[in-house]
């Protein structure tokens, strides 16, 4: 797993820095204005929640859906080398707009729901990877639901706070 995130990740810097570089110069969404948008609106929680809900559920069907098939191993590979490009280029864009600021700001977006999602992705992931060797069950079940759940609160009531707390220090 490790090494199709490193691979997609460095695909991602990649990208970010050969094709993508003038892009990431002109988008506004780490730009000042938008920060200090961000820091300064009131974020509807409840409204915010149901559309993590559906943000978040998403891949989780689909990865569900698709790992019921004969491809899920590479159904498995493919979501983690997505996973990495896409952070690949979201650090590398937050460095090219922000510096070390958008390093910090970009773990600032993660913490601390990422810490529950990466458990249950995991989870789901290594079930598909070594299937029918490893069997999913009841427990697994409700404890990949309450990651989840929790990981989606956290990203509702937690990481708001502290995104706006960081971005007005700077």
């Amino acid at each position: 797993f490790a090494l199709y995130y490193m691979l997609g990740f460095c695909a991602g810097i990649l990208y970010a820095n050969l094709f993508a570089k003038e892009y990431i110069i002109s988008m506004g969404i780490l730009s000042e204005y938008f920060l200090n948008q961000y820091s300064a609106d009131d974020i509807e929680t409840a409204e915010y929640l149901w559309y993590v809900v559906r943000i978040r559920m998403a891949p989780v069907l689909l990865l569900g859906a698709l790992g019921c098939t004969r491809l899920r191993k590479g159904v498995v590979a493919a979501f983690i080398l997505w996973t990495g490009f896409s952070s690949g280029l979201l650090f590398t864009s937050a460095v090219i707009k922000m510096g070390v600021k958008g390093i910090i700001l970009c773990l600032i977006a993660l913490i601390p729901q990422f810490l529950f999602y990466a458990a249950g992705y995991l989870a789901l992931l290594w079930y598909l990877y070594t299937y029918p060797q490893i069997r999913w069950n009841l427990t697994k079940t409700v404890i990949f639901l309450l990651l989840l759940a929790v990981g989606m609160l956290l990203e509702c009531y937690v990481n708001p706070v502290l995104m706006q707390l960081f971005i007005r220090t700077l």
